[in-house]
């Protein structure tokens, strides 16, 4: 059920939505170092394996009492098989992109949230907006620079990726007014591990080493805190509200991938994060205004 939209309670989603961009920030930074040992589907499979059997023991005193009941189960299986597709190709374009350049694009989501709500959702749109989502693309062209030596294909990956989450985060909104959080994040790790095992198998290489299987299980215990934290904040509050703090996880992008990496993001890469923020900043308080 779905909290009333108070003051408090918006206080409440917005303190879980923040620790959730930095357990997401943690989770590709692990993803980055592993898929340069391992495949990336073996490295996908593993890391829900271990979200699946994280959520499994947080949840299990739970079982017992229905929380796990779902009232849409297509719908959760839909969001976990989408949730393993997202997963592949971030990490696929992580191994060739630093975490700025797929983080930079990842905000290009509200912009593709307000662009696809018109003709799904029929929501009026004015020129205002229109050009808002035109300057965000432009923004995304900037950090892609297609046709120049700065471009890499792998650019194409995250912003698939970035249209796959903005219907994930549509879907994870509607979930929550039938589903728990419990039910939500266990059928995401659960479905995701399921969907991926056949093509993790088919490319399985080498067992991991020591401290690969520590990342891994340190980034399921990110994706398992990070994806609860992400159900139970759209209960608290709109997507309208928590959609302006995805751009603090670019903070985290940039920090942990000069700390771990030494990567430093070029020019282009921060102007076009600026423009895409900048865009989707006005959009998300458009949003807000006609809420009001």
């Amino acid at each position: 059920m779905l909290h009333s939209d108070s003051s408090a309670n918006r206080l409440v989603g917005i303190g879980l939505i923040s620790v959730t961009f930095l357990c997401f920030a943690l989770l590709d930074c692990g993803a980055k170092w592993l898929v340069k040992a391992l495949p990336v589907l073996q490295v996908v499979w593993l890391r829900f394996l271990f979200h699946a059997v994280v959520s499994a023991a947080m949840l299990a005193p739970k079982f017992d009492s229905g929380v796990l009941r779902s009232r849409r189960p297509k719908l959760q299986f839909l969001r976990a098989a989408m949730l393993a597709t997202m997963t592949g190709l971030n990490f696929w374009a992580l191994q060739y992109l630093q975490l700025a350049e797929t983080g930079s694009i990842q905000f290009s989501v509200p912009i593709i949230i307000a662009l696809i709500a018109a003709p799904l959702l029929g929501e009026r749109m004015d020129a205002a907006r229109w050009a808002a989502i035109a300057i965000g693309f432009a923004g995304v062209l900037v950090i892609v620079r297609p046709g120049t030596h700065g471009f890499h294909p792998a650019l194409l990956l995250a912003i698939l990726n970035a249209f796959l989450y903005a219907s994930f985060n549509l879907m994870t909104r509607q979930l929550a007014a039938h589903d728990s959080p419990e039910a939500t994040q266990f059928f995401s790790s659960v479905g995701a591990t399921l969907a991926i095992t056949p093509f993790a198998l088919a490319t399985w290489q080498s067992s991991p080493g020591a401290l690969q299987w520590l990342i891994l299980c340190l980034m399921g215990i990110a994706g398992a805190l990070g994806h609860y934290l992400l159900a139970l904040a759209h209960r608290y509050a709109p997507a309208s509200v928590l959609g302006p703090f995805l751009y603090q996880q670019i903070v985290w992008m940039v920090l942990l991938g000069y700390l771990v990496f030494g990567d430093v993001p070029d020019p282009a890469v921060m102007l076009g994060a600026a423009i895409v923020i900048g865009s989707g900043g006005y959009l998300l308080w458009r949003e807000r205004e006609g809420a009001r």
